[in-house]
């Protein structure tokens, strides 16, 4: 089956435009569960009536895992804010309401977050076993519900269809049910890879509209630097995660 060429590749899979469907191929080394577990993860996302693109369907193409699933046509918020920077609050306040939503969902049926950053941190090569220990212990400390997080939100997985305007949210394979102020420093931390002005920017919105305060959110900083050690993203500075897992290791 000719998908022609991918429209974007990522570490576990590459994304094709195909008949007006996204079709997502993964790559060989991942479980052979890999798109039914992703799949099941956005169903569950589209479901609580989240604009999500809807799954078609799980299967195979040429032997490889694929998953097929509705095509949003229109471009990031990203990519809008690149274009115009001076509309950084009016974007960001979109995606902080999206944000919000997301996170009054109860998601008991999903895996645990605390799973998934304990998997994490016991993986990192660049942890030695007792910064690992105390960041599985301060996690072990803290108490929240479990609230749907998507685990990936950023600007870039958000579409603003062409039609409506409506916006649509990619990308759940993270997605857990977990404390949501570690999903909000989960993106605070992928903005201030980039510019601290925006990640900035992002968490006075955030805090403003939830009353939450930047200490409830950043007592999850050294617990989600040292997790995203074992993610080797090649635009990531594992010396600015270590510094970060070293400050609040050492007080």
């Amino acid at each position: 089956m000719n998908l022609g060429t991918p429209i974007a590749i990522g570490n576990t899979a590459q994304i094709f435009l195909y008949e007006n469907q996204i079709v997502k191929v993964f790559k060989d080394f991942l479980p052979d569960t890999e798109s039914s577990y992703e799949a099941n993860k956005q169903k569950f996302a589209h479901s609580c009536g989240l604009s999500v693109p809807k799954i078609l369907d799980v299967t195979k193409i040429d032997g490889k895992q694929a998953i097929i699933m509705e095509y949003v046509k229109g471009k990031t918020i990203g990519d809008l804010l690149s274009d115009n920077m001076d509309q950084v609050e009016y974007y960001m306040n979109i995606s902080v309401d999206i944000q919000r939503k997301i996170h009054m969902i109860e998601a008991d049926s999903l895996e645990p977050m605390s799973l998934k950053l304990r998997r994490q941190i016991e993986s990192t090569p660049y942890l030695n076993i007792r910064y690992k220990s105390a960041l599985l212990q301060k996690m072990d400390t803290i108490t929240y519900k479990k609230r749907l997080c998507h685990g990936d939100f950023h600007l870039f997985n958000l579409i603003i269809s062409d039609n409506n305007n409506q916006v649509t949210i990619i990308d759940w394979v993270d997605s857990s049910a977990g404390d949501l102020r570690a999903d909000v420093y989960r993106t605070y931390l992928l903005y201030e890879q980039f510019s601290v002005e925006l990640a900035d920017i992002y968490l006075r919105l955030y805090c403003q509209k939830s009353c939450l305060s930047k200490e409830d959110i950043f007592q999850w900083a050294p617990i989600i630097a040292g997790a995203r050690l074992s993610e080797n993203v090649s635009s990531e500075k594992n010396e600015r995660l270590i510094k970060i897992v070293n400050h609040y290791c050492s007080l």
